[in-house]
């Protein structure tokens, strides 16, 4: 175990907001999440998080990295509120929110598979995925299966994906897996590019339009200058500036937010889906 004090985070808002798929809410408020090489169970007790895990090598470490522990996250607020005054109330309803900093194969798997899908079924197609081809580890008594790589993936065939419901994005899965594996792909490069050039890069494959790939950069990459807009980003922006279209919207929060703009949009759909719950119309 694990215990990592003096943490400004709130975790149930960054575990649960949707970022990630693959996790479970356990009946004590703790969360057991599976990570890239571990499964952990997490715990927050005020500023303070207790963690355990069957892997505890560098346990303290990858929390941090993967929760974006060390980031400064309270400067980044005051720049945003100096820039547009409005988002305060805003800002400070989501005080603790991080953006996680997920594996980067399994949140392009993760977001292509989302595409026209429920969360219910996108957690129960990425569950097969891991139980069909990635590593089964035994944790405080219960089973648990890591997301496989690429590489554990290279025999898969359409079929099979089409058998573990991943419906029509089974011969996009393929094809993309095809290609990391036949080096047309380099998934890690992408961390080198500029976020347009990367943008373009994975909007290149089938199954992955704008709204995954911006998915797929700010909560694989960390790249806080990309954002997906949905139905609660919409509303916000009609309710706040008036502002509607996703063209107006972008252009907007990219005008207006610059490097900030990713992060400003997960409050923002925070905020309207989760604290300031207007029906939408």
């Amino acid at each position: 175990m694990v215990v990592i004090n003096n943490v400004d985070i709130n975790l149930k808002d960054t575990i649960t907001c949707g970022q990630i798929f693959r996790f479970i809410e356990e009946d004590d408020n703790s969360y057991t999440v599976i990570l890239y090489d571990r499964v952990v169970n997490i715990k927050q007790d005020k500023n303070t998080l207790i963690v355990k895990s069957n892997k505890e090598d560098n346990l303290e470490k990858v929390i941090r990295d993967y929760l974006d522990l060390d980031r400064n996250y309270d400067k980044l607020n005051k720049s945003i509120i100096d820039i547009d005054s409005s988002l305060e109330e805003t800002v400070n309803a989501c005080k603790g929110f991080k953006i996680i900093n997920s594996p980067k194969f399994e949140t392009i798997i993760s977001y292509m598979v989302s595409a026209n899908n429920r969360v219910p079924q996108i957690q129960k197609v990425l569950n097969n995925i891991a139980e069909t081809y990635g590593r089964q580890i035994v944790f405080e008594g219960k089973n648990y299966y890591l997301f496989p790589s690429s590489y554990d993936m290279k025999n898969c065939t359409k079929e099979q994906l089409r058998e573990l419901k991943t419906g029509f994005r089974d011969t996009y899965i393929y094809e993309f897996i095809n290609k990391i594996n036949n080096k047309e792909i380099d998934i890690e490069s992408i961390s080198n590019m500029k976020s347009d050039d990367a943008m373009n890069y994975l909007m290149k494959n089938k199954g992955i339009g704008e709204k995954v790939a911006s998915c797929i950069l700010l909560f694989g990459y960390s790249r806080f200058d990309v954002f997906p807009i949905d139905t609660w980003v919409k509303k916000y922006m009609n309710d706040t500036y008036n502002i509607n279209g996703v063209k107006n919207i972008k252009k907007f929060t990219k005008d207006k937010y610059k490097e900030y703009s990713g992060l400003i949009i997960q409050y923002m759909f925070h905020y309207k889906r989760n604290i300031n719950k207007d029906d939408i119309k």
